[in-house]
């Protein structure tokens, strides 16, 4: 590749010159898609783990790691994300993670054996956690400081419309496609962007830099990442069905090897190493740190409420699971158009603001939830489900530009990663932690399962899970601590170093 990566057809001076000034919501509509295709993949095959267990005659355990799988490839591949930028351009990194999603979705609906389909699910994580670093960096350069609250928040309205719709359109295509549908779903949206990423994601690596052919990846780092990551999901797992002592050891494990990670890095960083695997000293930077624990408790609080809501209502309230799909609709729809209004107030406001007050309404609706009467009507519900949903959507546009606009053009990539990996593992003990407690307060109430059960043991049940939702409403809570920590604004670099928006030429 030429050394100049002005003279590049590819590079972004080039493709604005030839797109013109919307160019960049071309390159912010590219990037969407492919995150619309990971996050459905992600989301839209936990419809089918039923018809999995049944076809495949799995346990419950097994049939879980379709999720817990994709999980841990996605973690896995998030941290290699700087690597892959700076290796091969943002334009290949992407174009050859859409290839894969598409090819996990072929290979898992035409699977006829349950290895190949967790290995395809394997293949859609690595290929999810790849891509969804990425739309982050770009808002961040190719968007002057005042239209990225904006960009934020179309990319945002257009991403959560994935996950609003999913679980509705994949139930629906579960009963008259089987599971097989779900994995075909991916493919159109992953050959979308695609074509889009390879005419309109720049061939650059960030910073406008040339791609490293040859740039080596740190191995030990990623194994000790990836083994860290392994035995906490086992561990997580564990917390369920294993001995506690056994939960224990994987738990202590993974402690241990992110211990272990940390110092690896620290090493490398201090013998020059050119590209890490996780440049640490993003976290210097106070107003990061901050959006990191964010992230991290958030993650926790919004993948537990996602999967405590729909088992509430069907085991808690005893609907069926056409109405929990129809109730929890608007709330996800809601979530959309809200984020689609505060992309402009966050060009406006402090990020801390929308954060804190997002994260209140999130908490305010969790205590609703635990509060609510056996008798609340339908229509009392959706409106606490729409209120979280509001609160979500003046924290998702809002984390990203608080935590990462003190970040320099090179610690983008790495802050963006990091801000991923935490929501992710966050989601994870949230699941987790939400399954284990609300299992705890079943027996703790007299319950012995989460099974349906009669109608006079209603009482009990729901006291179950309002104590559950108590649970999350103190995490959430938690956040709401440290989202104070994002008010901290950076200083206008003198140096030139901060991140330099991708229509600047060099």
């Amino acid at each position: 590749m030429s050394s100049n990566p002005s003279a590049d057809a590819g590079s972004p001076q080039a493709l604005r010159a030839r797109y013109g000034p919307r160019y960049r919501w071309w390159l912010l509509l590219s990037v969407m898609m492919g995150t619309v295709a990971a996050l459905m993949s992600s989301t839209v095959i936990n419809v089918a783990i039923p018809d999995l267990s049944r076809h495949f005659g799995l346990g419950q355990d097994a049939a879980q790691w379709v999720s817990s799988g994709f999980m841990a490839a996605s973690v896995m591949a998030m941290l290699t994300t700087p690597w892959l930028l700076a290796r091969w351009g943002f334009r290949r990194t992407y174009a050859v993670a859409m290839a894969l999603l598409a090819a996990g979705g072929v290979f898992g609906g035409l699977a006829d054996r349950y290895a190949w389909v967790l290995a395809a699910r394997l293949a859609e994580g690595l290929a999810a956690g790849a891509v969804q670093p990425i739309p982050a960096i770009i808002i961040m350069r190719a968007f002057e400081p005042h239209e990225q609250g904006r960009a934020s928040g179309v990319f945002g309205m257009g991403v959560v419309l994935a996950p609003a719709l999913g679980p509705s359109l994949g139930g629906m295509l579960a009963d008259h496609g089987g599971w097989r549908s779900l994995f075909f779903l991916v493919v159109p949206f992953a050959a979308l962007s695609w074509a889009l990423a390879r005419r309109f994601v720049p061939t650059t690596a960030p910073g406008g830099m040339p791609a490293r052919a040859r740039l080596a990846l740190d191995g030990l780092g990623l194994g000790l990442a990836g083994s860290a990551t392994l035995a906490l999901l086992l561990g997580l797992s564990a917390l369920h069905a294993g001995p506690p002592k056994r939960a224990a050891a994987l738990l202590g494990l993974a402690a241990l090897l992110v211990v272990a990670f940390v110092a690896w890095q620290q090493r490398r960083a201090r013998l020059g190493h050119p590209q890490p695997l996780l440049s640490l000293d993003v976290f210097a930077q106070r107003a990061f740190a901050a959006g990191s624990m964010v992230s991290l408790i958030y993650g926790a609080a919004l993948f537990g409420s996602t999967y405590l809501f729909p088992v509430y209502l069907q085991l808690g309230l005893g609907w069926p699971a056409s109405s929990v799909g129809a109730l929890l609709l608007p709330a996800g729809l809601a979530l959309a158009l809200t984020i689609a209004a505060v992309g402009r107030l966050a060009d406006r406001l402090p990020p801390y603001r929308l954060v804190a007050t997002g994260l209140a309404l999130l908490t305010l609706s969790f205590v609703a939830f635990a509060l609510a009467p056996a008798t609340a009507p339908l229509a009392l519900l959706a409106a606490w489900a729409v209120l979280g949903r509001l609160g979500l959507g003046l924290v998702l546009p809002s984390l990203n530009l608080g935590a990462m606009r003190g970040l320099s053009a090179h610690q983008l990539p790495h802050g963006s990663s990091a801000i991923g990996v935490l929501r992710m593992l966050g989601g994870a003990i949230g699941v987790s932690l939400s399954g284990v407690f609300l299992q705890w307060r079943l027996a703790a109430h007299g319950v012995a399962s989460t099974d349906p059960l009669p109608a006079a043991e209603r009482a009990a049940r729901l006291a179950a899970f309002a104590d559950t939702f108590w649970l999350l409403a103190g995490i959430c809570a938690l956040a709401l601590l440290s989202a104070w920590g994002l008010r901290t604004r950076p200083e206008p670099s003198s140096s030139g170093k901060r991140a330099v928006p991708l229509r600047h030429s060099n």
